[in-house]
């Protein structure tokens, strides 16, 4: 596996799956913000933020504050995105790395170009990445309300990368199509969250980084 990615010069990195085991912690977190509206809705949130695992939080908010019959003003998205924040923020410090991948950053972002793109917000992803003792192994990072594929599209552009020579490494569909709108190659993270995507998808797929 390792052999494989350092073919590679330039590598964008999702976050939450394939750097910290962070998918179910923020599902449960999603489930905590609605539970008071009632088990359905509970359940149906962290349904849906499981099979969207890469999709920013607040394109999932107003979809959630309607399924509980609740008016999606940017106030009321504001709050609970802060509520969300707050739930989370530690907790995704806490959590489990995927095997491998801290070494594997820390062992090679000086022959390598590495960047961050995820739809977490960006102040909050940078305050992780600096509790992590990670930051500085990023060429850049850039988080929500910027997508993915604009991302991937904009570094690109930034810092001259031969699509070639680039790959997108993620858990979810909207990492594979960022991937595809940038003409680049990627690689799916299992977990038990995205066995429906692993069966659809015809590319290399990683346990960990071992």
């Amino acid at each position: 596996m390792r052999k494989n990615l350092k073919s590679y010069s330039s590598i964008f990195f999702d976050f939450d799956g394939v750097i910290k085991d962070s998918v179910e912690i923020k599902s449960i977190a999603f489930g905590q913000l609605f539970i008071e509206f009632g088990g359905d809705v509970y359940k149906r949130v962290r349904t849906h933020h499981e099979k969207n695992g890469g999709m920013s939080r607040f394109e999932k908010l107003p979809l959630y504050l309607r399924w509980a019959e609740q008016k999606p003003s940017l106030q009321l998205i504001d709050e609970y995105a802060i509520k969300f924040s707050q739930l989370v923020k530690k907790k995704v410090v806490d959590s489990a790395w995927v095997d491998g991948v801290f070494d594997y950053l820390k062992d090679n972002y000086n022959v390598q170009q590495f960047f961050l793109v995820t739809a977490t917000p960006q102040k909050e992803i940078e305050e992780i990445l600096y509790q992590l003792k990670i930051i500085d192994y990023f060429k850049q990072i850039i988080g929500s309300p910027t997508t993915k594929s604009e991302a991937i599209m904009r570094l690109s552009s930034r810092h001259k990368i031969n699509p070639d020579k680039a790959v997108m490494i993620g858990d979810s569909q909207s990492d594979y199509k960022a991937a595809l709108d940038n003409n680049i190659n990627f690689i799916l993270r299992k977990t038990e969250l995205n066995t429906k995507l692993q069966h659809e998808l015809n590319c290399i797929m990683i346990d960990n980084f071992l």
